[in-house]
Formats: structure tokens, sequence, C-alpha cells
């Protein structure tokens, strides 16, 4: 068994142009400053990270690390979901997708995409200048628009969408090996790995490769009307992290999974700041724990409903009163009468 790390936050939804969100410095020590000890960085933010300059200095690795340890924080991983997305984008979402990429590179898918896997490797490559196992990111969608099997699909459609996105992604994973680090893809709707179906589907195809893992985030679980205890029991040797995010699914007469287009404060699943959902934390962190999970316990904190500095702040406290710090002994020890092979043996009646 093993303790989980935590509590850290994801950044992504917190860097902004007012102080103490717009600079490495100041929202390190305000995350600090909430109870975290940890925090998850969006590689994408300039006003965080310089992540060319991380893929090629240690010097600027070491200062960044430094920064953030002055303020009381460790920095557990970095993230390239923007990036990630952009490997496999559907013509479908090109337009909706071109902002994630430099301006250089919009407007022309292939030099798009080349970016995209240039910036998850530059990022695979700093996090192992940073000392981190594990790097979290979007793995993409040819099929999603296909999700639905109305109108029916052509045979093999999936299967060769599935051959494409592996065919793209088992360079970096290769990459992803050379530097000592997990992908765990976020198990996301909108991605094509967005359950475990589809997870196993990619896995089979890049040969169950060591590197390739997975995010765990139960929110997304939840308004998928999947069982998330269960995915964990399943997984659990391929789970190399976890998001913290809370959410509720309330179907109703007029909507359900689909939500009928509705904002995200009008849909029957949204997530939730966390302890307002329907998540059971206490047994996701019971499974977590006996399974060995040794990573961080990251909050990511969206809701349609609370402000996010008061969801941070509650957001800390909350997973340190759910971490299990882990027993070293049974608990029925006290009551042991002791025993050596001989004894086994007599006690079954097979000694000689």
């Amino acid at each position: 068994m093993k303790t989980i790390k935590g509590p850290a936050l994801f950044l992504a939804q917190f860097a902004g142009d007012e102080a103490p969100f717009n600079s490495w410095k100041s929202i390190t020590k305000w995350a600090a400053d909430c109870g975290y000890v940890g925090v998850q960085v969006p590689s994408w933010d300039a006003r965080l990270i310089d992540l060319a300059t991380a893929a090629k200095s240690q010097d600027y690795c070491d200062t960044f690390k430094g920064v953030a340890a002055e303020n009381g924080v460790a920095v557990t991983e970095l993230s390239t979901h923007l990036q990630g997305q952009l490997v496999a984008v559907h013509p479908a979402y090109d337009i909706s997708f071109d902002g994630f990429a430099a301006p250089e590179v919009r407007g022309n898918p292939k030099a798009r995409q080349e970016w995209a896997v240039d910036q998850v490797k530059k990022a695979l490559t700093a996090s192992r200048r940073l000392g981190m196992t594990a790097h979290v990111t979007f793995s993409g969608a040819l099929a999603w628009p296909y999700i639905y099997p109305w109108p029916q699909r052509p045979a093999g459609l999936v299967e060769t969408a599935f051959d494409e996105l592996a065919k793209r992604w088992t360079p970096i994973l290769d990459h992803a090996e050379d530097c000592g680090v997990n992908v765990c893809y976020e198990i996301h709707p909108g991605e094509d790995l967005h359950d475990g179906v589809t997870f196993e589907m990619f896995l089979e195809r890049v040969k169950n490769h060591p590197r390739a893992m997975m995010l765990y985030d139960p929110s997304h679980y939840v308004l998928q009307c999947l069982d998330y205890l269960d995915n964990i029991d399943i997984y659990h040797e391929r789970i190399g992290m976890f998001h913290v995010k809370d959410a509720e699914f309330n179907p109703t007469g007029r909507q359900g999974v689909y939500s009928g287009y509705q904002p995200w404060l009008n849909r029957a699943g949204r997530f939730r700041s966390l302890g307002d959902g329907q998540v059971d934390f206490k047994a996701i962190f019971s499974k977590m724990a006996a399974n060995n999970f040794d990573g961080w316990a990251v909050v990511e904190w969206e809701c349609a409903l609370k402000h996010p500095e008061d969801g941070a702040r509650e957001g800390a406290k909350f997973v340190r009163d759910h971490i299990i710090r882990v027993t070293e002994q049974a608990f029925d020890d006290f009551a042991s009468g002791g025993a050596d092979e001989a004894a086994n043996r007599k006690m079954l009646g097979i000694g000689g």
C-alpha cells in the first residue's frame, strides 16, 4: 500500500493576467497559501513556464523548481492538454482547435500537428530535466464526430481512426521511454480515449507500450454513467495520475447525458467543487491506497457555481482530509502468536 502525495493543484484554471496569477513566483506562493504542497503546470502558458527553454536548459529547470520550493510547493507534473489535442484533430474541429496552436501554424493542419508533436516531446524532455516521471496530456480525436452510431458507420472507420492515432503517438511514446516519463492520457469526452474500452483499443495498437498510462478523473466517468470505482480495480496498473474533481449527474424528463446543448449551469451532468457533487471520494482514496498508487492527488477545479478561489482553498483541505496515511502493520498484530514453517505444517496436519 502507498500513501498518496498531496494536495496539489492544477494551475490551468487559475493562471491569468492579474496578480497573483500572472507569474510563476506569485502563483506558487498563492497556491502554498491555499494549503497546497504541489502544483501541476500547464506547459502552454508562457506566463508560468518557457517550455522551449525548459526542454534544453537544466539551469532553467533547476531555477524553476527552486522558485516553487522557496514558496513551499513541488512541481508535480507538466501538462500538454492543449498540444496533445492537436496531435489528432478531425477536420470538423479545425477552426475550433486552431487557437490552441502557435500563430505561425494556424490554418495549416499538417504544420499544426508537427508543432503539437514537437511540443509534447519538449514537455517530456523538460519533465526529465525536472526530475518527474509522469506527464499528462490529451490523446486528440479522429473518430469523435462518429461517437453515436447514426448514421451507421462504414465498416472499418473506427479501426482506421485508432490505427492512425496509434501511428501518431508511438514516436512520442518512444521518446517518453527515452526520457523515463509516463504519458498519462486524461480519459475525457471529446478525446478518442474517453473510456476504458477506447483506452484498450489504443493500448492494443501501441503494443501495450509501457509508457502509455491513464489519468484517472472520476468526474468524467460520472457524466458518462460509468462505474468509476470498478474502473480503478480494472486499470490500477495503468493509472499513473489522479485528478481530484467532483461532478453530479441529475437527469430529468427533459435531458440526460447529452443535456440538450445547454450551458454548464443548466446541464444534467456538470462539474462541481470538491464536496459539492456526488463522487464518493472516500471509496476512491481507499482504492488508490490499496492499489499502491504513489502519485499525487491533484485538484482540478471546475465548477459552474462557486468562485474559483473559494474552490481552491476548500479543495486543499478536502484532499488533505481524504489522503489515507497507510498502515505499516496489521491491526491484529497484537494477537499474533508467532509461527514458523514447522509449526505451520503441524497445524495443517502435514508435519513429518
